[in-house]
């Protein structure tokens, strides 16, 4: 082998060795103490170049707050103190910066898989109060608001009392002890209603298949209902929102599945692309 073709090999052989070095030595969290801690991960840092030091400090914050435990946060102690630290050095003891990146990375994917369990899980029980709410809809139909009115009585003395009078026949095949509505007084024409409010009534002996009843019903004069100044063109529509049975307890009902439901599902579905 002459003297050019060694030179060559050893220069070879001392880039490999070179780069080998850089591997070894890379810097890496020493957890051992909290001196060791800090200045290993600012030295980490430190190796990394500038655009990516920004990224190591959010790769480090999502492996430190990993190790959290909600009972280290309703215990207060200094043994919930410990065990957080403890965890959060065992698991960046030894990392060098692309191990943190990689740690943080898996820590966000499984965060989000189980995000997205818990996103699907939740729109499956929302879809299912939907479901109901439509049925119920289409069974409250059959609890018929034959006539409504409201007006006020003049009293003696003192405020007027306001009146509220229904007629209502029981369509369904259920006996109804309690029902549940919402009235709105409104002008025609006019956008905005100049009342809605709710009401229930408990129906003595309840009201079973079939029958009708008129009732004059008489809400708190101190109310807002007491309040109402409507012109005489105003009408007042009754909508039936739920009805319980014989039990007490609820048969039908819209209100379960709330406009609040709605947007919240309307948001899972599109984040999720469903």
């Amino acid at each position: 082998m002459n003297k050019v073709n060694t030179l060559a090999i050893v220069a070879i052989l001392l880039g490999v060795l070179s780069g080998c070095d850089k591997v070894f030595h890379e810097p890496t969290i020493d957890t051992s103490t909290d001196e060791r801690m800090k200045k290993t991960a600012q030295d980490v840092r430190n190796s990394l170049p500038e655009d990516e030091r920004l990224k190591f400090d959010n790769a480090l914050k999502i492996v430190a707050f990993s190790q959290i435990d909600m009972n280290d946060i309703f215990h207060k102690d200094a043994a919930s103190t410990g065990n957080y630290e403890n965890r959060m050095k065992d698991v960046l003891h030894g990392k060098n910066a692309k191990q943190v990146f990689a740690e943080a990375e898996n820590i966000k994917l499984e965060r989000d898989e189980r995000q997205r369990k818990q996103a699907m899980a939740e729109i499956a029980e929302l879809e299912k109060k939907r479901t109901a709410a439509e049925k119920a809809k289409d069974e409250l139909k059959k609890f018929l608001v034959v006539r409504s009115r409201f007006t006020h009585e003049e009293q003696k003395y003192g405020l007027k009392q306001p009146i509220i009078e229904l007629t209502v026949k029981n369509g369904t095949s259920a006996a109804v002890s309690r029902a549940y509505f919402e009235g709105t007084i409104a002008s025609p024409g006019r956008s905005v209603p100049w009342h809605v409010d709710k009401f229930n009534y408990s129906i003595s002996g309840g009201l079973e298949p079939g029958e009708e009843q008129s009732w004059s019903l008489a809400p708190d004069k101190f109310s807002d209902w007491g309040l109402i100044e409507a012109p005489a063109d105003a009408v007042f529509t009754v909508t039936v929102q739920r009805i319980d049975g014989a039990d007490g307890h609820s048969l039908y009902s819209t209100t379960d599945f709330t406009e609040r439901d709605a947007n919240r599902l309307t948001e899972l579905k599109s984040r999720y692309g469903i």
